[in-house]
């Protein structure tokens, strides 16, 4: 897929302001820090199209952008970010939920996940209550170019050993650097393959 115009539309809290075409749409989320500004904007070539941020858990509002006028990309709140405090934690996992569930335009959510950590309780469960939900999505490692081909490759294996003992189909997975580029050309194919389906 060629992405040859990719905008912002709209920010916000409450899925009922979210855009109402019924247009696909493809939500990034992740726990905080994992990369995903800079995996949004290496997908979209638009190098300030998602704002990153040095400081984690800055994403706080359901983002909307929108590609090729077909479909849209969807930057979600990060989750577990522990120094927002409950209150904080708990609004934040209210929206994450409330679009999860409700969305009926969410087509398939792209977890993303940090190929430098051994697997973490945090997104191994994120990921068994998607599976209890019937929620469909993918799995990005992200910063392949952080570590050494070795090193990431034992850390990938050993999340897909884990997610073995409880899954019997592994969700799609995509393994990526921002930096490198590297994936974004299999996460936008599939992305076309499934819009080509619906």
């Amino acid at each position: 897929m060629e992405i040859k115009d990719a905008k912002f539309v709209i920010s916000n809290t409450d899925i009922r302001k979210c855009p109402q075409e019924n247009l696909p749409e493809y939500a990034f989320i992740g726990r905080s820090n994992v990369g995903k500004s800079s995996l949004i904007n290496m997908l979209t070539n638009r190098k300030g199209l998602a704002m990153t941020s040095s400081m984690p858990g800055k994403t706080m509002l359901i983002n909307h952008f929108i590609i090729n006028n077909e479909w849209y990309l969807v930057d979600l709140p990060g989750y577990g970010y522990a120094q927002r405090g409950k209150q904080g934690r708990d609004e934040i996992r209210k929206i994450i939920e409330n679009y999860i569930l409700e969305r009926d335009q969410m087509t398939a959510l792209f977890v993303l996940i940090d190929s430098r950590h051994e697997p973490q309780k945090i997104d191994l469960e994120f990921m068994e209550w998607l599976g209890e939900n019937d929620i469909p999505f993918a799995i990005v490692f992200t910063k392949l170019d952080k570590l050494s081909t070795g090193d990431s490759k034992k850390n990938i294996e050993a999340y897909k050993a884990k997610l073995e003992e409880q899954w019997v189909e592994l969700p799609p997975i995509f393994i990526t650097s921002s930096t490198n580029r590297t994936g974004r050309e299999e996460i936008l194919d599939w992305i076309e393959n499934v819009n080509k389906t619906l």
